[in-house]
């Protein structure tokens, strides 16, 4: 069981403030956000807007989180993302100032909250913003905004948007990434160090099977940076192998457009039928480039191998062919060929990939190992910090990340 180490139980903070971007679903950030709920449920919940459907709001445990100006703006819960540039002055009208220990949970605008030099933040990030940084040349394409009067508004937006995303990492303390890969992108963008704390998988919700059935499954948004549509057309190629397709979203109708007679499209479907899809599933198929990927070790979780695009946090959570008990493959470009091709690598050797070894590796991103290298991470965090206040009179206090060689204690 997680437990946060007596000395901050000691001399705790008098108040802790949570810090999220924005409350509209139940995905990734969220389930970090539940967990953190559960280490300080005495904390309060701070976000920019807070537009959860009733179905999705029980991580909460009943609290209402403390909004931004920006919550009463029309057109919020359906174009929230078109509002990035005011969203991002608005995070910074919440006030935490009567907080000694905030933490932000952010992929955007969380870490912008303002705190000052007798408030500790640490921020655990899901990303720099993508669409900002090395993702933006591609943004724009899958957006449509490559040029034109538009585009350029665009264009103008995101650098602002990196201005105002560089200048407020300067007011967190410490950092935390949810991968390695993350952590070279907070290093690139910001130059500073991060601790690699994995983001909680709910292992138990994904029973282990080893009884598998002919067919692939991809489950997804169906969003352009997700790659369904190429996943689909690798199947042309493929014309004796069965995939499953089950999500939703706006390449819906290219997904159908270039679907073969051998793939089978779900739409959306809840979280009962994913899951005993997964658990059936031959293979996970993912091409994604992904900052972590939760569904990469759910599927795991199900003793399902994965295949997927060999970059991004996908190197972290799967074990290649090349490991002694290996959970996946990877391929090397987001093409249709090179997906069929990696299906016929592992169709060539199916049982290297066993159901044990998937589930054993999953068992190390669990919900339960996260809390206990979050909650050990912010104590010693804290520690440091009260020690400063009380002994230090204004000397620079070193970042306790740095000084811990790498980040293996915690990741």
């Amino acid at each position: 069981m997680a437990q946060i180490n007596e000395s901050l139980l000691v001399n705790p903070p008098r108040r802790i403030a949570l810090v999220h971007d924005w409350l509209t679903n139940y995905v990734g950030g969220e389930r970090v956000l539940e967990q953190m709920i559960a280490l300080y449920p005495q904390a309060d919940i701070f976000s920019s807007i807070d537009v959860l459907p009733d179905d999705m709001r029980g991580f909460l445990g009943g609290r209402k989180p403390v909004t931004s100006l920006a919550q009463n703006w029309p057109f919020m819960k359906t174009h929230y993302r078109t509002y990035l540039p005011l969203l991002m002055f608005a995070i910074e009208q919440l006030d935490v100032s009567q907080y000694e220990l905030v933490l932000s949970s952010s992929a955007s605008i969380g870490k912008g909250i303002l705190t000052g030099p007798d408030q500790l933040h640490i921020a655990y990030v899901h990303s720099p913003m993508r669409y900002a940084w090395d993702m933006h040349h591609q943004y724009l394409r899958d957006a449509g905004l490559s040029t034109g009067i538009k585009g350029l508004l665009a264009r103008w937006l995101l650098h602002r948007a990196r201005m105002w995303d560089l200048r407020t990492a300067n007011g967190v303390d410490h950092f935390i990434a949810n991968s390695k890969f993350i952590a070279r992108r907070i290093r690139k963008v910001y130059r500073r160090e991060a601790t690699v704390i994995y983001p909680p998988v709910d292992i138990e919700q994904f029973a282990f099977s080893e009884h598998k059935e002919d067919y692939f499954l991809t489950v997804s948004r169906m969003v352009p940076y997700k790659k369904i549509p190429q996943i689909v057309e690798a199947f042309k190629e493929l014309p004796n192998k069965r995939l499953v397709v089950i999500g939703d979203g706006t390449e819906m109708a290219r997904v159908k457009q270039v679907a073969g007679p051998n793939v089978e499209i779900l739409g959306y479907q809840n979280s009962t039928v994913v899951r005993d899809h997964m658990q059936r599933a031959k293979a996970f198929v993912f091409a994604a480039e992904e900052d972590f990927g939760i569904s990469l070790v759910e599927a795991q979780a199900c003793g399902t191998p994965v295949i997927a695009f060999g970059r991004g946090g996908a190197l972290e959570t799967i074990r290649g062919a090349e490991n002694p008990n290996p959970t996946g493959l990877f391929f090397k470009d987001q093409s249709p060929q090179s997906i069929a091709e990696a299906i016929r690598e592992f169709e060539r050797a199916p049982d290297l990939y066993r159901p044990a070894h998937c589930r054993a590796n999953a068992l190390g991103f669990s919900i339960e190992i996260f809390k206990d290298r979050y909650g050990r991470f912010v104590d010693e965090c804290w520690r440091d910090f009260k020690d400063g206040l009380l002994s230090d009179s204004g000397g620079e206090r070193q970042d306790v990340a740095s000084r811990r060689s790498g980040t293996s204690r915690y990741s």
